[in-house]
């Protein structure tokens, strides 16, 4: 089996005879559930042989227990989420206040200023219900950060 064949090869093909005997012998054997990995067999009370991987196959001796535990995490209902209060300031003097420019910032300062109020306001990091507020609130904070920056520049 070696010659003509790199050792690679020859393993593979053995895998493929060893998995095409093991499916014979379980072919009248009982009925298997596929998954990922390896499994191992869990006996029933009924006769039947069940093969199963992963969490099928640690649930496979409690299959009632299962099922509640499934159940009463489906039924639990999550709770609304409730909007930080900085997301409800939205007026421009209030993020204004909140970034609290002055005639001494530096670019570099505003830079730092901008990376800071993103980091607490970006829209990627709220609920999805409260981007609109924290699209808003980004928006005007960019507006008021790119003006100051041009002010720096024509002083």
């Amino acid at each position: 089996m070696l010659f003509g064949q790199s050792v690679f090869q020859s393993v593979l093909t053995r895998l493929k005879q060893e998995h095409s005997e093991d499916e014979a012998e379980e072919a009248g054997s009982g009925f298997r559930i596929k998954g990922l990995g390896m499994g191992f067999v869990a006996p029933q009370d009924d006769g039947p042989v069940v093969t199963a991987t992963g969490t099928e196959a640690y649930f496979a001796f409690l299959p009632d227990v299962a099922e509640i535990a499934i159940e009463s995490v489906l039924a639990q209902e999550a709770p609304a989420p409730v909007i930080p209060a900085h997301l409800l300031r939205l007026t421009t003097e209030e993020i204004a206040a909140e970034l609290d420019i002055t005639a001494a910032d530096t670019e570099a300062t505003l830079g730092e200023k901008r990376r800071h109020f993103a980091k607490a306001n970006h829209p990627d990091g709220v609920a999805p219900e409260f981007r609109e507020n924290a699209n808003t609130r980004m928006k005007t904070a960019n507006l008021l950060i790119d003006t100051a920056i041009k002010g720096l520049f024509w002083r």
